[in-house]
């Protein structure tokens, strides 16, 4: 994150009423955002079903909006300069609720599809800019807060979006998990337009990198399609992913080459030189990839094997955003206190220590037994997110801020996306081996007996189903395994950045 004054003259910080009004406003932009990466997910057999497609061909919903707005958020520093900063979130705020409202409208997938992929381009500079307007309202002495506040609701929002999309989709016409997005708008251009429209920062005519915004669409474009494809098709037996691998890593070079040569690049990657914001943001990114396959994996487990509807998959993971909420402001208080490096190592271990809990769980688990697991795992989110993103611009120089605020997000929607497909396809994986290696451990001359009120034919379906459930279960087991041991392993990774000079929150203001 940084302060919105770096690009222009230093207003004053906001206070009393106006203060939290104006933070609430662009807490609820990211809020609003962050959810629509999720609140879909759970909704899409629902969509697809009511569209007349296939549940294969109703993921293009999810991955339309993850290209567009994975395309747009490193963009920001360029638009900021272009557009200002007020103009370009009020304008990126309207569109998004134009374009939720189509979506909700929709009456074939390629429409739809459509009005995801406009929804993502408006979306996108909201998750950067949300940050940056923050900071700027705070008084200086205040800004760990600023960051602690808009921190939570990234931690959050990714929670509220299962059990919305659930809830709406078991009880209400689908549409309505974009709909929503009309009060959440109403309300974040209202409180913005009122408070922030004489704080506009300056702007200047600079020409488009054409070949740089070409090459980027290309790459995330192709590297999206491949992570959301790859599992149906296979992976690398697949002609067309290994198309897509190639366009994706093509097009990333040269990505890199040209933004390092070009006089006007459209994204500044001198921001790879700070060693604290390339440690913070490779450390985010890891973070993240892991937590997001949890959020993932979790509700997926829990309505395929245990037989929770989409709305009670929600509810078992809510619990998480209890101390989420509860921890982030302490969180803030404290960055301006502790060394951030033992700030990230705490949350790190009290992730781990959430994975740990899900080791032992069984086919029996209790819904209580899932939802204390993702409360302990509340406590360390913030600790880790707020943490890291103030870390990422605390040595960087005023004037880069927005651009690394910006860049740092875009990797952190790639890790997420990264860390999805993964998680999906390390458990398929392992659920099929471990039932390969259950069945060569069973008597091949046991005859199972079906329950006194079923026929004899319905014994082995049923005793496949058991042995189903039990693979899958040992392959949740084995994925927290490794999150346990993958999250402390990258804990060590912020030991390499230097501890601040100064208190986070003055190096975020610059």
């Amino acid at each position: 994150m940084a302060g919105a004054a770096e690009h222009g003259p230093g207003y004053p910080p906001l206070k009393g009423a106006a203060l939290v009004l104006g933070c609430l406003g662009l807490s609820l932009a990211n809020f609003m955002v962050v959810l629509d990466t999720t609140i879909s997910n759970v909704a899409m057999p629902t969509i697809a079903g009511n569209l007349g497609v296939s549940t294969n061909e109703g993921t293009w919903i999810i991955t339309a909006y993850a290209v567009a707005e994975a395309i747009t958020i490193p963009l920001t520093g360029w638009l900021i300069e272009r557009f200002g900063q007020v103009k370009l979130f009020l304008t990126s705020v309207v569109a998004f609720v134009i374009c939720s409202v189509l979506c909700g409208l929709s009456t074939s997938l390629e429409t739809l599809v459509l009005f995801r992929v406009l929804q993502g381009i408006a979306g996108g500079p909201l998750i950067p800019l949300s940050s940056t307007l923050t900071i700027s309202i705070f008084p200086r002495e205040r800004t760990n807060i600023a960051i602690a506040l808009w921190g939570m609701t990234t931690v959050v929002a990714p929670i509220f979006g299962p059990i919305l999309g659930g809830y709406i989709s078991d009880n209400y016409y689908w549409g309505w998990i974009f709909y929503i997005n009309i009060f959440f708008g109403f309300v974040v251009a209202g409180l913005t337009w009122w408070l922030m429209r004489s704080r506009e920062t300056p702007t200047k005519r600079s020409r488009i990198d054409v070949v740089g915004l070409v090459l980027l669409v290309s790459f995330v474009t192709a590297f999206q399609v491949m992570l959301d494809k790859g599992r149906d098709l296979d992976w690398f037996e697949s002609p067309l992913i290994i198309a897509l691998s190639a366009v994706s890593f093509i097009a990333a070079v040269l990505l890199v080459i040209w933004e390092l040569t070009d006089d006007e690049p459209i994204i500044d990657l001198s921001v790879f030189t700070s060693r604290n914001w390339l440690i913070s943001t490779v450390t985010l990114s890891l973070m993240f990839g892991v937590f997001f396959g949890n959020i993932v994996l979790t509700p997926l487990w829990l309505q395929q094997q245990l037989g929770y509807t989409a709305s009670w998959a929600g509810f078992a993971t809510a619990p998480m955003g209890i101390l989420a909420v509860t921890t982030a402001p302490i969180v803030g208080r404290l960055l301006s206190k502790v060394d951030p490096r033992l700030i990230v190592t705490y949350g790190m271990g009290v992730l781990a220590v959430s994975f740990a809990m899900r080791l032992q769980l069984t086919t029996q688990a209790s819904f209580g037994s899932v939802a204390w697991a993702m409360f302990v795992l509340g406590a360390g989110v913030p600790a880790c997110l707020i943490t890291l993103t103030a870390l990422g611009v605390s040595d960087l120089p005023p004037e880069k801020g927005a651009g690394g605020s910006g860049l740092q997000n875009f990797l952190r929607v790639l890790s997420m996306a990264i860390g999805t497909s993964l998680t999906q396809t390390y458990w398929d994986n392992a659920t099929k081996a471990r039932r390969a290696d259950l069945v060569a451990i069973i008597d091949p001359t046991t005859r199972p007996q079906p329950p006194a009120n079923l026929p004899g034919s319905a014994a082995l379906p049923l005793f496949s189903r058991v042995v189903d459930g039990q693979a899958s279960m040992l392959a949740t087991n084995s994925f927290y395994e490794w999150a346990a041991i993958l999250i402390l392993a990258f804990a060590g990774l912020i030991w390499l950045a230097k501890k601040p000079e100064a208190p986070l929150e003055q190096a975020a203001h610059g």
